[in-house]
């Protein structure tokens, strides 16, 4: 029985999805550190323009929870006095609030530069976008957390044993870099729903999406029973994020549609 070429000869493997030269990804990567640079600042700036009225945030913070006591929905105080008494879940879901927003978040944003850079612009701004609106609630209508008005302040409380002390997850002698009254909505639920929608997409490997959903679930309970974030925060971030998701993907949608028209019709369409 004869072989031919064709049935020995190993195709060579496939390059990565949309291959950027080397000049073009460090270019690429160095603007994209710029995006990520000029949020910070925005955030920073949020901080220094935001109304820091204790008792207006308070009073606000009380129409959220009398709103929550209406449609029975008010699990903060029970969450967070229960997780205050059982100390290794305390210490555990503070280091979740404090490392998992800042870790999990740009770890799924470089895997989509470096191994999804065809999908890596549509979702980037749908993370931008949402930050963006949420920074300008934080300026416009402060909203105090939780354990700003009498409740558990479960990181408080596990200070010993991280680098945070009374100031959320601020490290100790820099509270006064971050906004307290950032409560309404939560970025942090927000960010962990845009890493479950992008991993959800882009893999089809159980594991990675059964993690990538579990990520705002029990993000969800840590900032609720950590007394950082009301339960109508947390539903406030997971819609505004997947609102913007459905906005910036009908943009992305029509962009493309105009790009994929030939120009003699578009010529054609002007003329008439």
């Amino acid at each position: 029985m004869s072989t031919t070429a064709e049935s020995t000869t190993v195709s060579p493997r496939e390059p990565r999805e949309g291959a950027r030269p080397p000049g073009v990804r460090w270019r690429t990567g160095a603007r994209e550190l710029l995006l990520v640079a000029l949020l910070y600042v925005g955030y920073s700036a949020g901080r220094l323009l935001a109304d820091d009225d204790l008792a207006s945030a308070r009073d606000r913070a009380l129409d959220l929870l009398a709103l929550e006591g209406l449609l029975g929905l008010d699990p903060e105080w029970a969450w967070s006095s229960w997780l205050a008494s059982h100390h290794a879940l305390a210490v555990a879901a503070s280091y979740w609030y404090s490392v998992g927003h800042y870790t999990v978040t740009p770890a799924v944003l470089l895997w989509l530069w470096w191994r999804r850079p065809s999908a890596y612009a549509r979702e980037r701004w749908t993370l931008v976008a949402a930050s963006v609106v949420a920074l300008v609630v934080y300026v416009a209508v402060p909203v105090a957390p939780p354990r700003l008005v009498g409740y558990v302040d479960v990181l408080a409380s596990t200070a010993a044993a991280g680098w945070w002390s009374e100031h959320a997850s601020a490290p100790a002698g820099l509270g006064h870099l971050t906004n307290e009254l950032a409560a309404m909505p939560s970025l942090h639920v927000g960010w962990a729903c845009w890493v479950a929608l992008v991993v959800w997409r882009l893999t089809r490997r159980p594991w990675a999406r059964l993690l990538s959903l579990a990520h705002p679930v029990i993000t969800s309970l840590v900032v609720v029973a950590t007394a950082n974030h009301w339960l109508v925060d947390v539903l406030a971030g997971a819609v505004l994020v997947l609102a913007v998701d459905l906005a910036v993907g009908l943009w992305h949608d029509r962009a493309r549609e105009r790009r994929a028209v030939p120009m003699d019709w578009r010529d054609r369409g002007r003329s008439e």
